[in-house]
């Protein structure tokens, strides 16, 4: 196939190296070609590490690239169990500052201001794209019969809106006091009582008793805070049952959301406490895209989001550059792949004609 005598020889001799040994280690496979260097123009390469991962030996040449092999490194099946109880998303190092400000979560006017504006975008946000999955719903409580995992919930901000109305949601933070401070404010109303739970773990520990659960997942503002996103994102997979919907909010990284979102949020207006975030852990769309897609889930819908710190108000728009939504629905199996990249503009600009929610909701979210 590759043609050429020489070359043919090579590649048997090389296999049969490898059949007399497990493995090879970079240093021999560095030897075998510095042996070859005289007889051919390519080099094979080893890398061990990949073998004991994917159970494969990859090879890796300067001229030659054996694509499919590498492809299976990059694209893994979404149903492979690939999380375990030892692995963590939760950054240990962003702890601290969010459990100094747990008792301060539900203070409209302090530190957490925005996240209460936020809900005029996003409650309807999550609600109008989970209502397009039924035929009917029943009125006052349209998200009834539905489960919902807040991953990240806080002190309850997300949750408390999702349950008013009619989902039964699990609310999950790694910040005890959080959950604490979420679980005394919902027993103000009898009715969230029987609707929301609240759990103090993360995601990956959940994995497993929850698997296929829930309707939908979000992750509101918390993407940017978390280690390793990709094992974030198949466990969102995990627990979604198939045609559920994963929704995020989150911060791109770009030079504006570095100057806006940390250097004047954070360091000058003081909007958000320093240190709140990380500007190396945002991720732009076209990257939460990718990881999304590889992974399973299909994007329906990237919008962009802006904030007026003088107004404090939220509102939809076309520029991703700051913070942007994004709404992605898990493979059924069915229906075919949506391209890694491709996204349904429609639904982004329906929903920026809707600058603020419809008050009566908002007065119904606020009972």
């Amino acid at each position: 196939m590759w043609g050429g005598r020489k070359l043919s020889s090579c590649g048997n001799r090389f296999l049969g190296v490898l059949r007399s040994r497990c493995w090879c280690t970079q240093a021999e496979g560095a030897r075998l070609s510095s042996s070859a260097e005289n007889q051919f123009s390519w080099t094979p390469q080893t890398n061990p590490w990949v073998f004991s991962e994917y159970s494969i030996m990859w090879f890796k040449s300067y001229r030659i690239t054996f694509a499919c092999l590498s492809r299976m490194k990059i694209y893994r099946y979404p149903w492979t169990r690939l999380y375990s109880t030892s692995q963590t998303t939760v950054d240990s190092s962003e702890i601290k500052t969010f459990l100094a400000l747990a008792h301060r979560w539900w203070d409209e006017q302090g530190v957490y201001a925005p996240l209460h504006s936020m809900n005029d975008l996003r409650v309807p946000f999550i609600r109008d794209n989970l209502l397009k999955t039924v035929a009917h719903h029943q009125p006052g409580k349209p998200l009834s019969g539905m489960k919902i995992l807040d991953v990240g919930c806080g002190g309850g901000l997300l949750t408390e809106p999702l349950g008013r109305l009619g989902a039964s949601v699990i609310g999950i933070d790694p910040v005890d006091e959080n959950i604490k401070t979420a679980q005394h404010h919902k027993s103000f109303d009898p009715v969230l009582e029987k609707r929301i739970e609240y759990r103090a773990c993360s995601l990956e520990e959940i994995v497993e008793e929850t698997a296929e659960t829930f309707d939908a997942v979000v992750a509101s503002e918390v993407i940017e805070h978390v280690i390793d996103l990709e094992t974030f994102i198949q466990c969102c997979y995990q627990v979604l049952k198939p045609g559920g919907s994963l929704f995020i909010t989150t911060i791109n990284k770009t030079q504006l959301s570095y100057a806006l979102g940390i250097v004047f949020s954070e360091q000058i207006a003081g909007i958000v406490p320093k240190g709140t975030h990380t500007w190396e852990k945002f991720v732009s769309p076209e990257k939460l895209e990718s990881i999304l897609e590889s992974n399973g889930l299909s994007v329906h819908t990237v919008a962009g989001m802006l904030y007026s710190p003088f107004s404090g108000y939220w509102r939809w728009s076309e520029n991703t550059s700051l913070n942007y939504a994004a709404h992605a629905v898990k493979s059924t199996g069915q229906e075919p792949p949506v391209p890694a990249g491709f996204v349904f503009r429609g639904e982004a600009e329906e929903l920026h004609d809707k600058d603020s929610i419809n008050p009566g909701v908002q007065e119904e979210l606020k009972k």
